[in-house]
């Protein structure tokens, strides 16, 4: 990872970003997720996979008063995401610890309100990794695979806390299967086209209920991004799931 980072912005200019010039690049899934994560003020969020914190600069953007914590493996995306909160103004409300979902989360975390997660997409069996050894383990499955991840935000949340995850459309059976075993049972879906993503937003329940939402078109057919992927991506708006 080279040393030097860009500053780019998010949210039409509202977040500041430092990344790492090569290899992991924030993407739109970071903003879409934060904007589906359904935070109130004073409530505590949990971003596992936190990178160099956009989901969580986000969140903050949106929502005053809220605070994010963030769970990060790569030590120098660790850095640049507690840079960030500080180039923002809100690392009082922002912070990312450095941690391996291998093991236990540490127990003075306590619970959240939310868990926001965008998981690696690709599973190692079937993956070509990236040369460069920060993206390929931004996007590839390694001591965590994607039953491991759904475990330990389970186990972060409280009772009725909610899960909302970005992942790969061509998984979603998985993740739902994932999230039925571990007690959840209110799942709603929301897919991204032409993206070949899903968003899903858990609750725990007795009873299997699934509910399949409006899908956000991203792009025009002409090119550029739709009004209401406009409006979430640059305007900060909330994406209801």
């Amino acid at each position: 990872m080279e040393t030097t980072p860009t500053e780019d912005a998010l949210l039409g200019g509202k977040v500041r970003l430092l990344q790492p010039r090569r290899g992991y690049r924030v993407a739109v899934d970071a903003v879409l997720l934060a904007a589906a994560v359904d935070a109130k003020s004073s409530e505590r969020v949990l971003d596992l996979g936190a990178g160099v914190a956009a989901v969580g600069l986000c969140i903050a953007a949106r929502v005053p008063g809220c605070s994010v914590i963030g769970i990060e493996l790569q030590t120098p995306l660790q850095a640049l995401a507690l840079r960030n909160a500080e180039l923002n103004g809100v690392e009082s409300r922002v912070s990312t610890i450095q941690h391996d979902l291998v093991a236990p989360l540490p127990a003075d975390l306590g619970l959240f309100d939310h868990v926001a997660t965008n998981p690696p997409y690709l599973p190692a069996a079937v993956a070509d990794p990236s040369p460069d050894p920060s993206k390929a383990l931004a996007t590839v499955e390694s001591s965590a695979g994607l039953a491991r991840w759904l475990a330990v935000a389970t186990a972060a949340l409280k009772s009725a806390g909610t899960l909302t995850i970005i992942h790969r459309s061509d998984r979603l059976e998985e993740i739902v299967g994932h999230l039925a075993r571990l007690g959840f049972g209110e799942i709603a879906t929301k897919l991204l086209p032409p993206a070949a993503r899903v968003l899903v937003r858990a609750r725990r329940s007795a009873v299997l209920e699934r509910r399949i939402s409006e899908p956000l078109v991203l792009h025009r057919p002409e090119g550029g991004y739709t009004d209401a992927a406009e409006a979430i991506l640059r305007q900060g708006a909330s994406l209801a799931i």
